[in-house]
């Protein structure tokens, strides 16, 4: 009863004055931590249990990817499957969530595998984390397969919810709507998940009409009242098609108050469209409404460099240093035999940095004399030399953990990336580059969507 009120220390107390605790209690216990987010108790506790069952184990895995520490779920895993009791589908659909962020292929096809021998029964929610895990690990073709082989689990919305959110993030969006249309023939309702991902699908697109029409038909056709996510996707898609005095229309329509994230996604489309007064106005509107909120002032002090606007620029990254607070830096990683490789902004903490930054340079002389040209407007610094320019972007970390994998993989494997941020404009011109000089497939997630760059283009068509 205290667990489930948040009053984990209350438990505890009571806990210590029992005098049986059977395993439920222990569970108990371990849950009521991992439901504050507390792994470090959480592990403790579990750690201490004279016995553990499938559900102590499953909570704790499931409590590491809560707070997106992915691989000690999946290091919690391979210990479940070493010693101890064996999996259930609440395990595997945490497993699978962790492969997904991690973007581990490999052990998302063990657990595709280890179900499919009949260790583990298929249900609706086990099918879209597989579905998802495929679409997020850059298998969108199969994770599609997936979902077609299993037509006697498709009455619930989730595997439909997923494989439409797959097709979205990777730019696919007349597929997206095509499923979202054979969801509708095969009589599934659709829920508020279903519309965020459906909205997305018409921003990546491009499809500015079709998402309007989505959006309208929430209310009107499904009984759904649209939230702050779904304004949110509608100023990302109108911001993105260039109809800002729209989409600013859209936040004042609200009937909730806007927040940083709506304000912000506005703030972006500013930027990407080099409306300068409407970028400072948004900017003034989100330092009142947020003034610790990094993410949008870092992304003010962008619009001001991008437009060589280096005193404003500095300004406001000295009212950021002021605050103590400090940006969040660009990691991309790669995994590699099993292993996970990150990558820092000029990192130099890796084992092979000195083989790695001479294939760089190699690289990109590889890269200018097949045309590349750096777009030095994603310097944010105020650096006078171009060499110095041009020597920042090759630093990036994607451009890092890309020559990393080309060095360490065979001619013709596909490169997975994955990066924290959303990729710069000067790392998406040259990886279109690099997918044309080495003849491979790289394949870049980023923290808006998937980029497929193959023969010298991108899957998104340069609209991102």
């Amino acid at each position: 009863m205290y667990v489930n009120w948040g009053l984990v220390e209350e438990a505890r107390r009571m806990f210590n004055c029992s005098v049986e605790r059977d395993l439920y209690s222990w569970n108990i216990m371990v849950g009521g931590y991992v439901g504050t987010g507390d792994m470090d108790q959480a592990l403790e506790w579990f750690d201490r249990m004279p016995e553990r069952d499938v559900v102590s184990w499953s909570t704790v895995i499931a409590g590491y990817v809560k707070v997106g520490c992915f691989l000690e779920a999946l290091d919690l895993f391979h210990k479940m499957l070493k010693t101890g009791p064996k999996p259930n589908e609440f395990t595997l659909v945490s497993a699978l969530a962790a492969c997904a962020n991690l973007v581990a292929l490999d052990q998302g096809r063990w657990i595709h595998v280890y179900i499919e021998r009949g260790e583990i029964k298929m249900n609706e929610q086990l099918l879209a984390s597989l579905i998802d895990m495929y679409a997020k690990c850059g298998q969108i073709e199969f994770a599609s397969k997936v979902f077609c082989n299993e037509r006697g689990l498709r009455r619930k919305v989730w595997p439909w919810n997923a494989v439409i959110g797959g097709f979205s993030m990777h730019g696919k969006s007349k597929e997206a709507i095509e499923v979202f249309e054979q969801m509708k023939l095969e009589k599934v309702s659709p829920n508020k998940v279903t519309f965020i991902a459906l909205l997305n699908a018409c921003s990546h697109g491009n499809m500015v009409d079709e998402g309007r029409g989505y959006f309208e038909s929430m209310a009107s056709c499904y009984g759904i009242e649209p939230e702050i996510e779904h304004y949110g996707c509608m100023v990302d898609l109108l911001g993105r098609a260039g109809f800002l005095e729209e989409a600013e229309k859209i936040i004042s329509s609200m009937p909730m108050p806007p927040d940083a994230a709506i304000w912000g996604a506005l703030l972006g489309a500013c930027k990407i469209h080099k409306d300068m007064e409407r970028g400072e106005r948004i900017g003034k509107i989100l330092k009142e409404l947020d003034p610790n909120h990094i993410g949008c002032r870092v992304l003010l002090a962008n619009i001001y460099s991008a437009s060589r606007r280096w005193n404003e620029a500095k300004v406001v990254r000295e009212e950021i240093e002021l605050k103590g607070r400090k940006k969040i830096p660009g990691c991309s990683s790669i995994e590699l035999n099993g292993m996970f490789h990150q990558f820092l902004v000029g990192d130099r903490s890796h084992p092979q940095t000195k083989q790695l930054y001479l294939f760089l340079d190699e690289m990109t002389t590889k890269l200018k004399i097949a045309g590349y040209v750096p777009q030095f407007g994603d310097v944010l610094l105020d650096i006078d030399d171009e060499e110095d320019k041009e020597t920042a972007l090759s630093k990036h970390s994607e451009k890092l953990a890309i020559a990393f994998g080309l060095m360490n993989t065979a001619p013709e494997t596909p490169i997975r990336i994955v990066k924290n941020l959303r990729v710069c404009g000067d790392c998406h011109e040259a990886t279109k580059f690099i997918s044309k000089v080495y003849d491979r497939e790289i394949i870049v997630r980023d923290r808006i969507r998937y980029h497929h760059f193959k023969k010298g283009s991108c899957s998104c068509k340069d609209y991102w």
